[in-house]
């Protein structure tokens, strides 16, 4: 019985310990296969920021998309026992750049656009449309001419409007020239101190165009899956304050699955000719919050 015993536990100590070696040994060598994957991981990430300095075109994009539907019927809980709705809603981060050695052409698109619908089944007269409720379009287009590696003189165009509501109703156009600054790759400040905000309307409204400064910030950067882009656009005009106006817009996704990621845009206004003209008021009596939407969902980027 005795040996039987020192049999069991001499066999349980030799597979202890050929599995503990066993381990050891894997463990060493996952680590040598990770120090060489680190390795060619770095080489390869110089070589693709080689490519990145060269001169040409680099075109992408990004976006999130929303939405929910929903549907009750006898649901008497709520106030509307049978309704229907719905929510979907988009937004687009499109970019194309041309980088040389003396010159750059940057062209960006901002695209945000935003239905929802509630349909009361009781309420004859109640719509069972989607109903437009965020509308953003924005586009600019900035050349310039290279003094050094971070200073240029530049001209810039940048147009906004509503497409879905009232296009061009109010619809702005910048026309400047001046100087943009690059500190860093991803960083592009617009620094014109000549510009003309041109804003049209179809009505003798509150709406004026005027002569002032564009000063626009835009920083968009890829890091692994992780895309990113904040973009702030302003406009100060010399001949009164209140016909100066400011935009910022951010947007976020991260990437889970083949371009597939969440995402989550948000974009903050200030523009007191918009408020006076849905208000019904002068500029001065104008009470002029601060404007806001943003938008979470599914990201994608291509």
């Amino acid at each position: 019985m005795k040996i039987k015993i020192l049999l069991s536990i001499t066999l349980l100590l030799c597979v202890s310990l050929t599995f503990a070696q066993s381990k050891e040994e894997l463990q060493k060598q996952k680590a040598e296969k990770q120090a060489e994957a680190d390795k060619y991981k770095g080489e390869a990430d110089a070589i693709q920021a080689q490519i990145d300095a060269l001169p040409g075109w680099r075109i992408g994009a990004f976006g999130t998309i929303g939405g929910n539907l929903s549907n009750f019927s006898n649901w008497y809980a709520q106030g509307a026992p049978n309704n229907s709705s719905g929510n979907i809603g988009f937004t687009l981060n499109a970019f194309a750049n041309k980088l040389e050695n003396k010159y750059f052409w940057r062209n960006n698109l901002n695209l945000n656009l935003n239905w929802t619908k509630l349909d009361d089944k009781d309420n004859p007269l109640d719509g069972d449309d989607f109903e437009p409720t965020t509308d953003v379009f924005n586009l600019t287009s900035l050349y310039g001419r290279k003094l050094s590696d971070k200073w240029a003189v530049s001209g810039l165009l940048e147009y906004r409007t509503t497409l879905l509501n009232n296009f061009n109703d109010p619809g702005y156009l910048d026309l400047g020239v001046g100087f943009t600054w690059t500190p860093i790759t991803d960083l592009v400040v617009v620094i014109h101190p000549l510009n003309y905000n041109f804003v049209f309307a179809d009505s003798n409204t509150v709406f004026e165009s005027s002569l002032g400064a564009k000063i626009v910030a835009d920083y968009t950067r890829q890091i692994g899956k992780f895309n990113f882009k904040t973009n702030l656009s302003a406009f100060q005009s010399y001949e009164d304050g209140d016909l100066s106006n400011w935009t910022w817009i951010n947007s976020f996704g991260y990437t889970l699955w083949k371009g597939i990621g969440v995402g989550f845009d948000f974009g903050l206004r200030s523009n007191r000719q918009e408020a006076a003209n849905f208000q019904g008021t002068t500029l001065p009596a104008a009470d002029n919050d601060l404007q806001s939407y943003y938008t979470v969902g599914l990201s994608y980027n291509f």
